[in-house]
């Protein structure tokens, strides 16, 4: 590629239901490893495939929905 050219996008296919850590990380918007450590804390879930680990979509939205919970202001009682 030349300096002038642009790559083009990564296009996700939306149909996938186990994703490569890479392809988790990206998603995530966090590096490959960070995406390691989150799995190895057990934060967020992978499962193995042979030699091979990957990670749950549906994993993805669990530890998001955590980190939201685990960030939303508590109600001060009256």
């Amino acid at each position: 590629m030349h300096d002038t050219q642009v790559a083009a996008p990564l296009v996700e296919d939306p149909t996938l239901v186990l994703l490569t850590v890479e392809e988790a990380a990206r998603r995530l918007r966090v590096g490959r490893t960070t995406c390691f450590h989150l799995i190895g804390s057990g934060q967020l879930e992978s499962v193995p495939v042979g030699r091979l680990r990957r990670v749950p979509v549906a994993a993805l939205h669990d530890y998001v929905e955590r980190l939201r919970e685990a960030h939303r202001p508590t109600p001060i009682a009256a």
